[in-house]
């Protein structure tokens, strides 16, 4: 008899090889969360007085602060068996040759440095707790872009700028998760695009968790100023281990008036990850924020990139995908709060479920008492691919004004049979015609996405037909 046709999990062969860190290359803090840890990563970091401080108000914030009482359970994560902060004992290097051979060699595996030489204006590499590599394009840098690790712009020229934007836009009193993060950051990106320069080509951060039980703290600052346009591109990776990891990142995004910045993320952590991410995006008059996500891995995520549309006429696009394989429970969605008149949002999310996984769709819109004339649709559509799966969709609206324009749809289905038959009476086999059905869900994601990127997205959820 046939083997029953169905829609293969996540390859992630690309991603699963692992790198020996018990050397004397590596450096790892003690596993915990203490007051004497805070300081040691601190003290590695060689952070100014007020960093120092911050980090212990944040601590403090933390031990005081409740988990939320909703989401997927994260009772698997103990802090206590988490180490924070490792890192290669190598500095950043500015020259690829530089880089030690074997970071060098898991970053050629996932294609980092092909990237950068043919489609990039610059990257940035992080290595578990520390950026590795970082580079920019001379003609980018010599039109003033300032893209840096946030280490170095914390140090140096851009030192009150980053403390006059570092967690503002997500301060510690956020949730839990933010107040860590405050605690232990380590490592992230620094942008600065100054008024009406447009960045042609997009710049990149590629995050690489390799140690066993460890966490990622990464910071991400961007400030597009008046005028100015940028594409921004983050991509994530872990092997898999037999215990928890956590990734508990945090993006902050200013958008000036009259400027666009697109934020494209494609998350493949494996499946002992946690991945608490934080990401928000505040837009002044006229200003764009165009969100394109894809999340494939992890265990668990709570995962919800936010916008403040406070300036008049300005407009967020958020375009999303989810995929939650066996073992996974992915919650994810996005947020916006509209405060500016004639505001725009669009929310388009797909998720797809199999062998037992879990998408939630969660969303948030606030429409301000002052927002007139805004105008909100928010789509979001589910497929499960077998019985065993399931998809929940969850959203919040409020709407404070009478002359808001809202509308909102959900659809939450399996593979028609019908449609199979359709394409089957038509010639197409079975296994080419769900294949089809699953790519075609997926396609308005791909199309977001830059050319190689799109690629990876479609090697994530390989439509590989098993059986006869």
């Amino acid at each position: 008899m046939a083997e029953k046709q169905q829609v293969a999990d996540v390859d992630r062969s690309l991603y699963d090889f692992r790198d020996d860190e018990t050397g004397n290359e590596f450096y790892r803090i003690e596993e915990g969360l203490t007051r004497e840890i805070v300081l040691q990563v601190s003290g590695e970091k060689k952070d100014p007085d007020w960093m120092r401080e911050f980090r212990l108000k944040c601590l403090d914030i933390y031990d005081r602060t409740e988990m939320v009482p909703w989401g997927p359970s994260i009772d698997g994560l103990d802090m206590d068996r988490i180490a924070t902060y490792v890192r290669h004992k190598s500095e950043m290097k500015t020259d690829w040759e530089d880089v030690p051979e074997d970071i060098k060699n898991t970053f050629e595996r996932l294609g980092i440095p092909q990237a950068e030489r043919e489609s990039l204006a610059g990257v940035g590499a992080q290595y578990d707790s520390e950026l590795v590599y970082h580079n920019v394009r001379k003609e980018v840098a010599a039109a003033g872009v300032v893209y840096t690790d946030l280490e170095s712009a914390l140090q140096g020229e851009y030192a009150d700028m980053i403390r006059e934007h570092f967690m503002h836009l997500v301060p510690p009193t956020d949730h839990k998760f933010a107040a860590l993060h405050g605690a232990v950051w380590s490592g992230g990106s620094f942008v600065y695009v100054p008024k009406g320069v447009r960045v042609d080509i997009p710049l990149q951060s590629y995050f690489r968790l390799n140690a066993r039980g460890a966490g990622q703290f990464e910071h991400t600052l961007i400030i597009v100023d008046e005028g100015a346009d940028l594409h921004f591109i983050e991509g994530c990776s872990a092997p898999k281990y037999n215990v928890a990891n956590l990734h508990a990142g945090c993006v902050e995004l200013y958008v000036k008036k009259g400027a666009r910045l697109r934020y494209s993320t494609i998350e493949n952590w494996s499946k002992n990850m946690y991945n608490l991410n934080t990401k928000r995006a505040l837009v002044e008059e006229d200003g764009v924020m165009e969100w394109v996500s894809g999340s494939f891995g992890s265990a668990v995520s709570f995962l919800y990139p936010s916008t403040i549309l406070k300036g008049d006429r300005s407009r967020m696009d958020y375009t999303g995908i989810t995929f939650a394989g066996e073992g996974q429970n992915l919650d994810t969605g996005a947020k916006v709060v509209m405060q500016g008149q004639d505001t725009a949002c669009v929310i388009s999310s797909k998720s797809i479920s199999k062998s037992g996984g879990i998408g939630t769709y969660r969303s948030s819109v606030i429409i301000g008492k002052n927002a007139h004339h805004a105008r909100v649709s928010v789509s979001c559509d589910s497929l499960m691919l077998d019985s065993e799966s399931r998809a929940d969709t969850i959203p919040a609206m409020e709407v404070l004004t009478s002359d808001a324009d809202v509308g909102h749809e959900a659809k939450i289905g399996r593979i028609s049979d019908e449609a199979i038959f359709y394409l089957m009476s038509r010639g197409v086999p079975e296994a080419e015609a769900r294949a089809m059905i699953v790519s075609g869900f997926a396609d308005s994601v791909s199309k977001e996405l830059p050319l190689e990127y799109a690629v990876e997205m479609n090697n994530l959820i390989k439509l590989e037909m098993s059986g006869g």
